[in-house]
C-alpha cells in the first residue's frame, strides 16, 4: 500500500450537501477496494488564477489515503467521468512522508 493525496476541485455553484455527499462517495470508493482513507481537508471556495471551464471559482477538498496503485488508477478514471468535479489530481506521496523506510534502507539494516 502506498500513500496518496487527492486534490478535488468541485463546481463552486454546488450546494455544500452535494459536495459532502460526493466526497463521502469517493472516500467509500477507496475504502471498499481495500484502501485506507485518511485526513479530509476541506479548503472551501477559492478563486482560480485563470478561467477554467467558464468558471472563476471552485470548492477545494484534499483527501489523504493509503491504497494500492490500481485502486487510485480506478479512482482517477471515476473522477474524470464525474460531472461535479471540475478538476482533480492524484499524487503519490514519497514513502518518507508516510514515515516508512525505503526498501533499500530496510534491507541494509537487517
Amino acid at each position: 500500500m502506498r500513500p496518496y493525496e487527492v486534490m478535488l476541485i468541485f463546481d463552486a455553484s454546488l450546494e455544500e450537501e452535494i459536495i459532502r455527499a460526493a466526497v463521502d462517495r469517493y472516500v467509500e470508493f477507496i475504502r471498499s477496494r481495500g484502501g485506507t482513507p485518511g485526513r479530509i481537508d476541506r479548503w472551501g471556495r477559492r478563486r482560480f488564477a485563470y478561467e477554467l471551464h467558464h468558471r472563476w471559482e471552485g470548492y477545494y477538498v484534499v483527501v489523504s489515503a493509503t491504497a494500492e496503485p490500481a485502486v487510485m488508477e480506478e479512482l482517477h478514471r471515476v473522477l474524470s467521468l464525474a460531472d461535479e468535479v471540475v478538476r482533480h489530481k492524484v499524487i503519490r506521496l514519497p514513502d518518507a512522508v508516510r514515515g516508512a523506510k525505503p526498501a533499500a534502507a530496510a534491507t541494509a539494516e537487517a
